[in-house]
């Protein structure tokens, strides 16, 4: 397959998808990896889209009106992503309740608690099992199912978390501005995310480099409702936030 068809797909398919890994490309092109990385190289220097670790975005705000597969997302900037949740793991405390959402870069979290004397709640579905699998005790709130991001989201989720009050939360998010703050493609898993930041005395939002300065379709809160832990700050800190670089 000449290059120029290969690069062709490639673009094809991050417009029906958004995000596609290395891994996906090889088996859809039936080529090596190398190759594949080649390809990804070229067509981000031409600004066609956007290189992460392990794969490769839509270019610019496109890339955060999209809901991504669950597996497809648990491969990409895995490395940073675990930078993030071993400082965000390192924050909880004894008889800490926390409130972790649904998300890759959370559901890491849960492999680093040392602290299990703690409760935790969540709308993760895997979540909610590696929780128990640690003897941590556990809720998960009632709702509706998403099976895109396996997240429980909707009116009956909100509801449920109005008995309960956090002393911290983690969350994750499409899009990080200062203008639109922490934003998610979706109405419902939004509102499940607003209310739970509301009912945290401390908030952190989880966010690689890929998801700064993009805006996604709905924010569930500003920009100074919690303190962003990330793993690059694009060579600045001006989010009006509290802020932790995590290198």
């Amino acid at each position: 397959m000449f290059t120029e068809e290969r690069h062709n797909i490639i673009l094809r398919e991050l417009k029906i998808k958004g995000m596609i890994s290395v891994n996906d490309l090889v088996k859809l092109l039936n080529t090596s990896e190398s190759t594949i990385r080649r390809d990804l190289n070229t067509l981000d220097s031409e600004g066609l889209l956007k290189k992460i670790h392990g794969g490769a975005t839509l270019v610019g705000e496109k890339a955060s009106r999209h809901d991504y597969k669950v597996n497809v997302r648990k491969s990409l900037n895995l490395d940073e992503k675990r930078k993030i949740a071993i400082h965000a793991a390192s924050l909880i405390q004894d008889e800490d309740v926390i409130y972790i959402d649904a998300g890759t870069t959370t559901e890491l979290i849960i492999e680093f608690i040392s602290n299990t004397n703690i409760t935790a709640v969540t709308n993760g579905i895997v979540h909610a099992k590696k929780l128990l699998e640690k003897n941590i005790k556990t809720f998960i709130l009632g709702g509706e199912i998403k099976d895109v991001t396996e997240a429980i989201i909707g009116s009956n989720a909100v509801l449920d978390l109005k008995k309960y009050n956090f002393s911290k939360g983690f969350f994750g998010a499409n899009g990080i501005s200062n203008e639109n703050g922490y934003t998610t493609p979706d109405v419902t898993e939004g509102m499940v995310k607003a209310e739970a930041l509301r009912r945290c005395k401390k908030a952190y939002v989880l966010a690689d480099e890929s998801k700064l300065d993009q805006v996604s379709f709905v924010t569930f809160g500003n920009i100074e409702d919690a303190t962003l832990i990330t793993n690059k700050l694009n060579g600045n800190t001006k989010y009006d936030t509290n802020v932790i670089g995590v290198i």
